[in-house]
């Protein structure tokens, strides 16, 4: 079973070593360290466990924070976090409803062990409500063409009869709207300044909607990246929105490593890994990899999508697959003018050319995209060819 724990303290080094101690258990996220922040992400998450830390100079708030989370959720699990060796901070966190008591650079087995144990005494909270399905699409290599794919894998599942958000944070940004020749008058950034308002009504007023009735939500032109975002309002965001449609595609290729990024990668249900042929492409992906196992992160459930892919040019997609050792969804073949068609006009694919190469095996590689909108109806993907009509 996978677990989330959520960590309150100011230090980012002490996130990232419980993270890596308990990767094997779920994810860790940082919270930020006001009572409402704390309960708004164990309503989201369902977390069952919390790291506060604590020190000399903030002892007496950090306290008070324990209670006032325990008194609100009395089933919540609390583990403080800080130097163990200072009885007087041991004595403070314990008074206050702490369970127990982890010093800094403890080994991570021991960490583990101790959550462990702390999980299997004390009942889980409540579950929270049903949540939509999830698919990413990431590579990290920045690529234009990454959202025309996203852009389509939407359009697919949107086609199947269940309503679908498209959230295009790729780089360069804002690609998909320009695919699908939308205007984006709400954009990323609004949504999180909107947090708390979030609701079925302003997403049905203020998010861009394609004539398929594929909703889409995109960075703007000018924003950040998602490294300048916090990982906790960022979960919150993708409950919220994972609450209001049944399913919800993210392009994020090309965004750097952040904490963020890999909150998104931990609660998805499939990964398409993007990459193409050329060497750089996968320098740059395979370093990532690297990373993210040698951090522990799951990537069970992966996929190996190489786009623009040329089967007479090396290597080819079966030396790939063994390179990056994931399983190979398939590639997609070039069809340049296509492509260039699609940007330019704001078309889809299955509009412009139902039978070409790219519309063929986009539809057949997305196949798996019917068993995630819960579709068995005969003559689905026939019925996909008519898209535009």
């Amino acid at each position: 079973m996978e677990h989330t724990f959520l960590a309150c303290t100011h230090n980012v080094t002490d996130v990232e070593w419980l993270q890596t101690a308990l990767a094997p258990m779920g994810q860790v996220l940082k919270v930020g360290e006001t009572l409402d922040d704390l309960l708004g992400l164990i309503d989201a998450t369902g977390a069952s466990l919390v790291f506060v830390g604590v020190d000399r100079d903030n002892l007496v708030s950090q306290c008070a924070l324990v209670e006032s989370l325990l008194a609100a959720r009395p089933l919540l699990i609390v583990v403080a976090l800080g130097d163990g060796f200072d009885n007087q901070l041991v004595i403070g966190a314990m008074r206050a409803g702490a369970r127990d008591f982890i010093t800094y650079g403890l080994r991570g087995s021991e960490v583990m062990g101790l959550v462990r144990r702390l999980c299997d005494r004390l009942p889980q909270l409540p579950a929270h409500r049903q949540q939509g399905g999830l698919s990413l699409l990431y590579g990290a290599q920045p690529d234009s063409d990454a959202a025309l794919v996203a852009a389509h894998l939407g359009l697919l599942l949107q086609r199947s009869g269940k309503r679908t958000l498209l959230v295009d944070l790729g780089l360069p940004n804002g690609e998909s709207m320009d695919v699908l020749g939308l205007e984006p008058a709400f954009q990323f950034a609004d949504a999180i300044r909107n947090l708390r308002r979030l609701d079925g009504n302003l997403i049905e007023t203020a998010f861009a909607r394609h004539a398929s009735g594929l909703q889409v939500l995109a960075l703007g032109t000018e924003e950040e990246g998602l490294e300048h975002y916090r990982s906790a309002e960022l979960y919150l965001l993708l409950s919220t929105l994972r609450q209001q449609f049944e399913q919800v595609v993210v392009n994020l290729c090309g965004q750097h490593d952040s904490d963020v990024l890999r909150t998104f990668v931990s609660n998805a249900e499939r990964l398409y890994w993007y990459s193409d042929q050329s060497v750089s492409s996968c320098r740059r992906n395979l370093d990532m990899l690297q990373l993210w196992r040698e951090r522990g992160l799951k990537l069970d459930h992966a996929r190996l999508l190489v786009d623009r892919y040329i089967d007479s040019v090396a290597p080819d997609i079966k030396t790939l697959g063994r390179t990056y050792d994931m399983p190979i969804l398939g590639g997609l073949p070039l069809s340049p003018a296509l492509r260039l068609k699609v940007k330019n006009q704001s078309r889809p694919l299955f509009e412009l050319a139902p039978r070409d190469a790219l519309s063929r095996a986009l539809q057949q590689l997305f196949k798996d995209a019917s068993s995630l909108a819960g579709s068995a109806e005969p003559g689905f993907w026939q019925r996909l060819m008519g898209l535009g009509k």
